[in-house]
Parts: C-alpha cells; sequence; structure tokens
C-alpha cells in the first residue's frame, strides 16, 4: 500500500502437497523474496507464472493455488490495486475455508488482508469483523504471544486510528511492539513498523516529542535492515518530514522529501 502508513500484510505460507524444489514452489519463494525486496511488479509476474502452474497441477480449488491467489492479492494490494486485488483474495479465502475449515491460519491470513483492503478504502465497518475474526483464530493457533499475534494487533490498531479512536488503538500498538520486541529482537523490521505506527498515532494527537523519537528508531531499523532505498525507508522519512513541517522545521522535511522522491524514482 502506498501513502501515509507504514502496513505490514501477510503472505500466506505454502500448504504444497509437491515435492520440496517443485516449479510452483520455487516460483512462490522467488515471489515473496521480490516482495520483501519491494520490487513488486516483478514478483506480480513471478505470481502469475506461480498460479497458472498451481491451477494446471492440482487443479483451481487446492490450496497451493489458494496460496497464490493470496499472494498475487497481496502485490496488487500493496500497489493500491484494489479492485485487482479482492476478487482474488475472496476465491482464497473461500479455498482454504473448504478445504481446512474456518479457523485455519491461513484462512486468518486472507481475512487480515482482505480487512486491510477494505481499510484502505475507508470500508472500515467490513474490515472489522475480519480484523477481530483473524486475531481470534490466530491468538488460538499461536498462542498470545506470537508475530503473528502481533500483526493483528497492529493492523487493527491502524484501523482504529484511522478514524480517529486513539483511545482503543494505543494499547493495541504498545502490545504489539512488546510482543515484536521479544519474539523478533529489538532490531527487527516488523518493530520498526509498530514504532511508525505508535508514532502516527502521537503524531495524529499533536504530542510531536513522543512521535520522534520513536520514527527515528524506526528508521535507523529500516535503513539497517533493508537498505537505504527501501520502500519502506521512504515511507518513514515521508512521515518525519510530515511531523518536521508539522513543527515548522521546514529545511529538515525539504532534505527528507527529496530523498523520498530519489528513492521512489528507482525503478523497480
Amino acid at each position: 500500500m502506498t501513502g501515509f502508513l507504514s502496513l505490514v500484510l501477510l503472505f500466506a505460507a505454502a500448504a504444497s502437497v509437491h515435492a520440496q524444489g517443485s516449479q510452483w514452489e520455487m516460483l512462490n519463494k522467488e515471489a515473496v523474496s521480490l516482495y520483501q525486496k519491494g520490487q513488486y511488479d516483478r514478483a506480480a509476474v513471478v505470481a502469475k507464472k506461480a498460479l497458472d502452474v498451481a491451477e494446471k497441477t492440482v487443479g483451481p480449488n487446492h490450496p497451493d493455488v489458494a496460496t497464490t491467489l493470496n499472494n498475487l492479492a497481496l502485490l496488487y494490494d500493496t500497489q493500491g490495486q484494489y479492485a485487482q486485488a479482492e476478487p482474488l483474495y475472496n476465491r482464497a479465502l473461500a479455498i482454504y475455508e473448504k478445504a481446512f475449515g474456518p479457523d485455519h491460519p491461513n484462512v486468518a491470513t486472507t481475512l487480515n488482508n482482505l480487512a486491510e483492503l477494505y481499510r484502505a478504502q475507508g470500508r472500515y465497518a467490513q474490515a472489522e469483523p475480519l480484523y477481530k475474526r483473524s486475531l481470534t483464530i490466530d491468538e488460538k493457533a499461536y498462542g498470545p504471544n506470537h508475530p503473528v499475534v502481533a500483526t493483528d494487533l497492529n493492523n487493527l490498531a491502524e484501523l482504529y486510528r484511522t478514524q480517529g479512536q486513539y483511545a482503543q488503538a494505543e494499547p493495541l500498538y504498545k502490545r504489539s511492539l512488546g510482543i515484536r520486541e521479544k519474539a523478533l529482537g529489538p532490531d527487527h523490521p516488523d518493530v520498526a513498523q509498530s514504532l511508525n505506527n505508535l508514532a502516527l498515532l502521537y503524531q495524529d494527537r499533536g504530542q510531536y516529542t513522543q512521535a520522534e523519537p520513536l520514527y527515528k528508531r524506526a528508521l535507523a531499523i529500516k535503513e539497517k535492515a533493508l537498505g537505504p532505498n527501501h520502500p519502506d525507508v521512504a515511507t518513514s522519512l515521508q512521515n518525519m518530514a510530515k511531523l518536521f513541517r508539522k513543527t515548522g522545521r521546514e529545511k529538515e522535511a525539504e532534505a527528507l522529501e527529496k530523498r523520498v522522491a530519489a528513492i521512489r524514482a528507482i525503478k523497480r
């Protein structure tokens, strides 16, 4: 997803019946790797190949097909191509629910991603029950302190923050951050994402002195983990620039905005 927010969506885990090293599995892994590097266009091309292989190999209603549908939808979603993403998520969800039952983690993954799509479109009433169902499934499947649960908490918090429901959002962000720091370590990109979104909440409330150190820590983590020219780095820079403009620090904001433009001009 583009814009002001830094969000985490979830790639569905591969549930392949193919042997290790199958063409589908290799294509799926390549698509995930390209996504993680921010190379979304290339990843979408690979994901389409994986979908074609899966449909031809195991049929249109196999979990492998659902996995690839989810991942291709995520790539469209990340680029704001919501009309292309939504039917793919819905088809993946139907396949997973039929194959695994309504309480499987892959069902939760697709629910979460579909909820993110609705949130990005302002369809908040449709998003909230999907987030909550995803969180319930994952807490039951993984326990309350798992990184996947942290992602669910973060994304539900984003829904509340977007609607100005800050009192509901803040404890969810803090719980998500705590889980990630303990489970993943203090320098993981997911920790940076939690820091960034908590900073956004403080910025929305005008608590600029609380927001700034969180943005700076998030930026440092992302630069170290992802490299200086990753799209997520640009998102953090953009958020800091907005904060600087709100506090009258125009020159600092302009310098960051130039760097954002340079990163986004890089062909991926």
